[in-house]
């Protein structure tokens, strides 16, 4: 059974949305795929059954928050 889906995250601005495409795209290199659209990234995950999709929309939402910490901490520092 083939599993798929779109998560769409929207940033503050482009910059932003493209610190977080480059920070999340090596870890889910071959798990899903990504593309910045001004402000927003949409990622496409796909998983030939539940288990694995599920694993990897998991680790996709844990590293984002990751991300926006780190851009909050950019952000309070200025140097975005």
């Amino acid at each position: 059974m083939l599993v798929k889906a779109q998560i769409v995250m929207e940033y503050q601005n482009k910059e932003q949305a493209e610190i977080s495409l480059k920070s999340l795209d090596p870890e889910n290199e071959n798990y899903l795929e990504s593309e910045r659209q001004g402000p927003k990234v949409k990622f496409t995950i796909s998983g030939d059954s539940l288990r694995t999709f599920l694993a990897t929309a998991d680790s996709l939402i844990f590293d984002e928050m990751t991300v926006e910490k780190i851009l909050e901490n950019l952000e309070g520092s200025r140097l975005i």
